[in-house]
């Protein structure tokens, strides 16, 4: 088979809880009964397609009308980011007693990577199925010694797959060939389940199962404590709008959760619900945190169709493990040694809600 390249990012559209297509960044089409998926150039990006309680389908995840456009995005829409996603405090760690440096892109640290994160280079396609009963597709990177700044040579695999008529499921694997490296892959859409272009998310409702989150200083890199989430802005543990919380918030929620259940185990962590569509999400998944982040940086983005992204236009459901986790040894290890795999399991499942 002839392998492709693109740059991984999804699009997603889903309507009355069945996944109608499930888009990359170069026109490479998945099809089924109820599906359709298709890549577009050199960049994997993920839109969805949804229907709502009356009927009207929707795109639900927000995105560029132009691959030239995924190129150059800088809020990591629908990308796959790592080699660490999220940050690294002053983009430097140890490990085995050497000191390394990341490459710094936020302020005067490293954020989902660094300055070419696994966002910004060409994937390859290296197998496929665009229709049938399980259509999948299975992207490939291969990260070099030394890139950004981390150690060891590093195989990466992200595999699509419609496992049911309204479930997604996105699998991230990682090896190391020959040296320990730190690994934090994580999925980053930007979801506005009443449509891409309808406004912003903040009277959706979500419930986060995580009773912890880890507070942050003002470059958002954690301070290394945990704290409970009960009486916070940060109380998700019932579905609750996410305007409720934020008055004392100005410009929204970024903020990891460590979640509740064991650590590589699925299982439930978020619900989202848009009532005014009628639409539902939940997110299952084996990581230990959860980057929740409700877009408050978006600022005149000019997305698909026509439309201009404001803040809060879009939230994030980041499955991780905990930000800068590299200099805080409490926090569950990062580090995956040659002859390991690092697997990282999400499950997005859509239905309707009266």
């Amino acid at each position: 088979m002839a392998r492709s390249s693109v740059l991984l990012c999804l699009i997603l559209l889903v309507t009355l809880g069945v996944v109608i297509s499930v888009t990359f960044a170069d026109n490479v089409e998945l099809k089924s009964k109820d599906l359709e998926s298709s890549k577009k150039d050199k960049k994997v990006d993920h839109d969805s397609t949804h229907k709502e309680k009356g009927g009207k389908m929707d795109d639900i995840v927000l995105g560029y009308d132009s691959v030239k456009t995924y190129k150059t995005d800088k809020v990591y829409f629908g990308a796959t980011v790592g080699r660490v996603a999220n940050r690294i405090g002053k983009g430097k760690f140890k490990l085995n007693g050497k000191e390394y440096k990341t490459s710094v892109n936020d302020g005067k640290n490293t954020l989902h990577g660094g300055k070419k994160g696994f966002g910004d280079v060409v994937w390859a396609v290296a197998k496929h199925q665009y229709d049938g009963k399980k259509p999948h597709i299975v992207f490939t990177h291969t990260s070099p010694d030394g890139d950004q700044g981390f150690p060891g040579e590093l195989s990466v695999t992200v595999t699509y797959k419609l496992v049911k008529d309204n479930e997604l499921s996105v699998v991230m694997e990682a090896k190391p060939k020959d040296k320990a490296t730190p690994v934090n892959l994580a999925h980053h859409s930007y979801w506005n389940l009443g449509g891409h272009n309808s406004g912003n998310i903040l009277s959706e409702e979500i419930q986060i199962l995580g009773s912890g989150y880890t507070p942050v200083d003002s470059e958002l890199i954690p301070t290394g404590k945990i704290n409970p989430v009960k009486g916070t802005a940060y109380d998700f543990l019932q579905l609750r709008p996410i305007k409720d919380n934020m008055k004392d918030l100005k410009t929204g929620y970024d903020i990891n959760y460590c979640l509740d259940g064991k650590a590589k185990k699925m299982r439930k962590i978020v619900e989202l619900v848009d009532k005014k569509s009628g639409r539902k999400m939940e997110l299952s998944g084996n990581q230990a945190g959860l980057q929740f982040y409700t877009g408050g940086m978006l600022k005149d983005i000019k997305g698909k169709n026509g439309a201009v992204y404001q803040a809060f236009g879009g939230l994030c459901l980041e499955t991780q493990s905990y930000p800068d986790a590299l200099n805080h040894p409490k926090f569950p290890s990062q580090i995956v040694e040659p002859g390991k795999k690092y697997k990282h399991t999400m499950l997005f499942k859509f239905s309707i809600v009266s």
